[in-house]
């Protein structure tokens, strides 16, 4: 493996005209602008799935835009939404019209070409959740004009089916052009909270879901589920917590399938359309950290599931983490791709994980394709809690962030940063991966609870092998605490509050900003009004509460908004309607490892960019990826940054991705070499996958840019497309 930190720095220093020379000839079929040639009948010229093909390899084949040319790349056209939140979406294309979406989940229709809008459809709901893609469908008859085409976009809990021409719903798709994920789930639908943060996939007339669902109990059953595309009809589900008979009850308490929640697929879904396979990631059971009442193995949770795609019958599957006591679930749709084996050719499915792994396996039949070792851990040290005893990860390739803590790893910003650090991490447990969580003492998560491997995914190049992966390289720690009975069956606010928020906001309403905003004060910030509406409805990556009562609600409202001072000890604030499911102990809050001026408190690299060879399993290079403005201008550059969004590889030669959380920086690489090629600043973070696509004979690569994880900086929503000067 190349570590290519020095080489980064040198390229940067690089002119332009000394890149082009470094980077000689373009791949076959580059062309210079000057020289264009029509398009390849084979280059696929559209982005219509979320992913770019269905392979989900984020893959372009186009090439006009290629290493000698891509330092000409200029703005070509902008769409503001004028609305601030943020963006995760990435856009498809077809047909030359590209459809996204909103912060707020408003959806729209440009021309891809110019950014001129075409329609707008507003469902009249105010979406406060990530809403990473859309899907497309069409029935593929008679002349364009006579075609169903559908564009299927979650709006919270709701999925519509939306004409593509007009943006109007289509009334004969479930009821008045939409259906409801809170139902077909087997409860009652008004007590679920599910969300479809992620799109559809489609095979032939089906539409296969899964959603976000709450990370405590009470939470929703996970159902794959797969709707009729034309009617919304349930055509079947695959029960993640399986119901009696089914295979996996077993690995489960014997009547968890009536009360546990999640092991959902939140993070999307890849489909093989020629075999009929739909290979599904799943996320952690709820409760994410204590699983005393889920003793076992707990399948489906934390899977790569192989089903039919017609049935929802299963094929094979791969647990990645047996009873997941860390939340440590396959956060990324997997990447199909063929790699060599033994001189011949194997279909693969390429999974990554929080950890920084890749599992690589035969798509057909779940065979490892790189050895899988499996090792004793550590036992829990909670009452009640049992721990699996053994849990299992690649030999190969090698992780692709750091594992293991060590005195050695802590941030040398400065000396007086060092120090701290070095006091407070002996003040942890730490051991490494699989670390049961303890009462009291913090434990160090490493990478933290975002990776690693994060939801914008992997991309691979089909001609070589090479999986390119973006990824987080900082720590986080995290603990148990224990609930007093009395507290859970007062059902006080206090008690709601430990139960249902105190696992992302902490016991002192600290959070773990930006990404989980602090607590403390903000009756002072926010009208009461608004922090009720996000207890009900969720806002970013909080899910909304929908199965708590008003009166509950009430209740954790006084809590929040007076700071916890006193407010559970009103009478009149105890809640009439039944608790929620008593839990023993509960989880202190995410908490990043950060120094006082809010850096991490280890070395850099803090987020990377990886190329990794498949076929061999080695590292073709690795670099940081992004900066803090603040830290490059003292001459502390090329540290990484937290990042998160995928990047795409293009047959030009190129690997393009936003996704860094503090420069706003939008990048080219050389796909070979890992060398940056061009940069440009974006109006907001990129934290986005891009898109890459051809119209009237010109290439774009587009990227939503909203921001949103910076708290010294504002969000927004812009989409910025870029090409070619002409």
């Amino acid at each position: 493996m190349r570590f290519a930190t020095i080489s980064a720095a040198f390229f940067l220093s690089m002119s332009m005209a000394a890149m082009a020379q470094f980077n000689g000839t373009a791949e076959a079929g580059g062309t210079t602008q000057s020289a264009r040639k029509a398009p390849d009948k084979k280059e696929r010229r559209d982005w219509p799935v979320y992913g770019g093909t269905p392979q989900n390899d984020h893959f372009s084949s186009l090439k006009e835009i290629n290493r000698n040319n891509v330092r000409r790349l200029r703005v070509a056209w902008t769409f503001d939404t004028e609305e601030s939140g943020g963006l995760q979406t990435s856009p498809i294309v077809v047909d030359g019209v590209l459809y996204g979406l909103t912060p707020s989940q408003k959806v729209f229709a440009l021309s891809a070409a110019t950014g001129k809008l075409l329609w707008k459809f507003d469902s009249g709901i105010h979406g406060t959740q990530p809403d990473r893609g859309l899907a497309y469908w069409s029935d593929g008859k008679g002349k364009d004009k006579n075609r169903d085409r559908r564009i299927l976009v979650a709006v919270m809990n709701f999925v519509y089916a939306l004409d593509a021409a007009t943006g109007k719903p289509i009334s004969s798709f479930g009821k008045n052009g939409r259906i409801d994920l809170r139902e077909d789930l087997g409860r009652d639908p008004p007590a679920q909270s599910i969300y479809g943060t992620s799109p559809a996939v489609i095979y032939k007339d089906l539409m296969i879901v899964g959603g976000r669902e709450a990370e405590t109990l009470p939470a929703s059953p996970g159902d794959v589920r797969a709707y009729d595309v034309r009617s919304g009809k349930l055509r079947w589900s695959f029960h993640t917590i399986p119901h009696p008979g089914e295979s996996g009850y077993e690995t489960w308490p014997k009547d968890a399938w009536k009360t546990s929640g999640a092991a959902n697929n939140w993070a999307g879904m890849t489909v093989d359309a020629r075999r009929g396979i739909v290979y599904v990631p799943t996320g952690s059971a709820a409760f994410d950290f204590y699983g005393a009442d889920r003793v076992g193995d707990d399948l489906f949770a934390d899977c790569l599931i192989a089903l039919k795609a017609e049935t929802g019958e299963r094929i094979w599957h791969f647990q990645g983490v047996k009873h997941d006591l860390w939340d440590r679930d396959f956060p990324a749709p997997p990447v199909l791709l063929t790699v060599e084996r033994e001189g011949k050719k194997v279909d693969a499915v390429a999974q990554t994980t929080k950890q920084g792994f890749v599992f690589l396996f035969d798509r057909t039949n779940g065979k490892p394709l790189f050895p899988i070792e499996c090792r004793d851990y550590p036992p829990s040290d909670v009452p009640g809690e049992v721990a699996a005893p053994q849990q299992c990860l690649p030999a190969k390739p090698a992780p692709f962030a750091r594992q293991l803590l060590t005195e050695n790893l802590l941030s040398e910003r400065t000396p007086e940063v060092h120090q701290w650090a070095l006091e407070k991490f002996r003040s942890f447990r730490n051991e490494g991966q699989f670390v049961p969580f303890s009462v009291g003492k913090d434990t160090v998560v490493f990478p933290g609870f975002d990776g690693g491997a994060e939801w914008g995914g992997a991309a691979a190049d089909p001609g070589t092998g090479i999986l390119y992966v973006n990824a987080n390289d900082v720590a986080w720690t995290g603990a148990l605490a224990e609930n007093t009975l009395a507290e859970n069956e007062a059902n006080s606010p206090k008690a709601l509050y430990m139960s249902q928020c105190a696992v992302c906001h902490g016991e002192k309403m600290a959070g773990s900003p930006p990404a989980i905003p602090s607590l403390v004060g903000v009756g002072d910030r926010t009208s009461a009004a608004d922090v009720a509406a996000t207890i009900r409805n969720g806002k970013g990556r909080m899910p909304g509460f929908s199965n708590l009562a008003d009166d509950q609600i009430s209740g954790l409202l006084s809590y929040v908004m007076r700071g916890g001072a006193r407010a559970d000890e009103s009478k009149e604030l105890v809640s009439s309607e039944p608790p929620p499911p008593a839990m023993k102990y509960h989880f202190t809050g995410y908490h990043k490892f950060l120094d006082a001026e809010g850096y991490p408190a280890v070395a850099p690299p803090w987020g990377t960019l990886s190329a990794i060879n498949l076929n061999t399993g080695e590292y073709v290079w690795k670099i940081p990826l992004g900066e803090y403005p603040e830290l490059a201008a003292q001459g502390q550059k090329n540290t990484g940054t937290e990042n998160y969004g995928g990047p795409v590889v293009t047959a030009g030669g190129l690997v393009f991705i936003g996704a860094t959380n503090f420069d706003k920086k939008f990048r080219a690489f050389d796909k070979t070499t890992g060398a940056l090629l061009w940069e440009t600043t974006l109006p907001f973070a990129g934290n986005a996958t891009p898109a890459t696509y051809e119209v009237h004979g010109r290439q774009f690569v587009l990227i939503a840019a909203g921001g949103g994880k910076d708290p010294k900086s504002k969000s927004g929503g812009v989409y910025v497309a870029f090409a070619l000067r002409r």
